[in-house]
């Protein structure tokens, strides 16, 4: 048996179904915390072998000169769409030449496929050269993160290698939007408004969620998805959908910034890091109301709120959702806004309604937390400390507005 056939018998030997059946059987007589761990160990397995596949895909793409038909082949040979074919070729050229410490974290388990696609993605406009900085900056920010935290980590890094290519880059998607409908099962179809502006597509749903909470009364028997559904519907069809009002996007910026004087990305909350450029555009709206966020300059966190605002402030529940800026389990990204706000500490258990102990969770989050054996600390230093009822933790901290400074720049 020649090189060729001997890699691809040990392939399919080390993924047989008899090679597996040993451990298949012994998972039913597995514990809670031990099933975890197993699924932990089978998807570092997983990844371990998606690099393999990229390795495969790359060589293939080398061989054919990068022909655009590599992508149908691939679709056919693996049953994927077009569209998904195309992005594993990608980003299996980019991670072989490209990004070889992302491909580094796969062979150990540590970064998926899809957290992988996200990488090269966001990297797919940088020169080779600024590729393999932003590769080096992530390789220690990437293992334990879900697929959109890559995508926001990914996305800040390149922004931060080439700022003037970041907001070209940005100008480009936002001319390219487009609307889209897609055929579903039987009596249902799927419209999507594709590369909007950003800040509109959040106010946008900011509104529709307002109205359908305001609908979901007593006798209304439709769930907030239907209703905002409908909602959506109605005024794109020429119905009020609902009492119109002001929607609020949260903008974090710097006011160096804003001034012009540095162009470090902002943050929208919900959707991650934007050009600066792009923020003062949002940021010199007609409608914006801008409002002073004092932090901590040694560690970047929210420390109090200028009071100066539109509509009367709500106090302690408004510095708690500035604050967090988006729902504090780790991974989920639903603007703090239109979260629940609630006591990491029961209150019937000894909690305050003090900003140390208050959190905000998506309405999900909320009942999760109030499930049998999760447990939810909060640390003094803001750091969410959620514990699984298999034993595993982990930590949520609200990232910083800005990077750590030992003093502020001159005007």
């Amino acid at each position: 048996m020649d090189t060729r056939n001997a890699t691809v018998a040990l392939l399919k030997e080390i993924t047989s179904p008899d090679a597996l059946q040993e451990v298949n059987a012994a998972l039913d007589s597995l514990e809670d915390n031990d099933a975890v761990d197993a699924a932990v160990a089978a998807s570092e397995g997983i990844a371990r072998l998606e690099a393999v596949r990229f390795r495969a895909l790359a060589q293939l793409n080398r061989h054919r000169d990068g022909a655009s038909s590599v992508a149908q082949e691939v679709a056919f040979a693996l049953s994927v769409v077009d569209g998904h074919a195309a992005g594993l070729v990608s980003t299996a050229a980019a991670l072989t030449t490209r990004l070889p410490r992302t491909l580094g974290l796969l062979d150990q388990g540590q970064v998926g496929g899809y957290g992988a696609m996200k990488v090269a993605t966001a990297t797919a406009w940088l020169s080779d050269e600024d590729a393999r900085a932003v590769d080096e900056v992530l390789e220690d920010r990437l293992p334990g993160r879900n697929s959109e935290q890559i995508r926001k980590a990914a996305n800040h890094a390149a922004m931060m290698a080439d700022r003037e290519g970041a907001a070209r880059r940005t100008e480009r998607h936002r001319a390219g939007r487009r609307l889209s409908i897609r055929q579903g099962e039987i009596g249902v179809a799927s419209i999507e408004v594709e590369d909007g502006p950003v800040e509109k597509v959040a106010a946008a749903y900011t509104r529709i969620d307002r109205e359908a909470r305001a609908l979901k009364t007593g006798g209304e028997t439709r769930t907030l998805d239907q209703l905002r559904a409908d909602i959506a519907l109605d005024l794109m069809l020429g119905g009020q959908g609902g009492k119109a009002e002001r929607s609020e996007v949260f903008l974090y910026m710097d006011l160096n910034t804003y001034l012009g004087l540095n162009d470090d990305p902002a943050e929208l909350a919900g959707h991650g890091h934007i050009p600066a450029a792009l923020a003062r555009h949002i940021a010199s709206g007609p409608d914006t109301v801008l409002r002073r966020i004092i932090t901590d300059p040694l560690s970047g966190q929210v420390l109090d709120l200028g009071r100066d605002r539109y509509r009367p402030t709500t106090g302690l529940d408004e510095f708690v959702r500035v604050r967090d800026r988006e729902c504090r389990r780790p991974g989920c990204h639903r603007p703090a806004q239109t979260c629940d706000l609630d006591h990491a500490l029961p209150w019937q258990h000894g909690g305050h309604t003090a900003d140390t102990e208050l959190i905000d969770l998506c309405r999900r989050d909320h009942r999760l937390k109030d499930e049998p054996g999760w447990t939810y600390r909060l640390a003094e230093d803001g750091t969410l400390t959620i514990t699984t009822p298999t034993g595993h933790s982990y930590d949520s901290t609200p990232p910083p507005l800005h990077e750590p400074r030992t003093q502020e720049p001159p005007f």
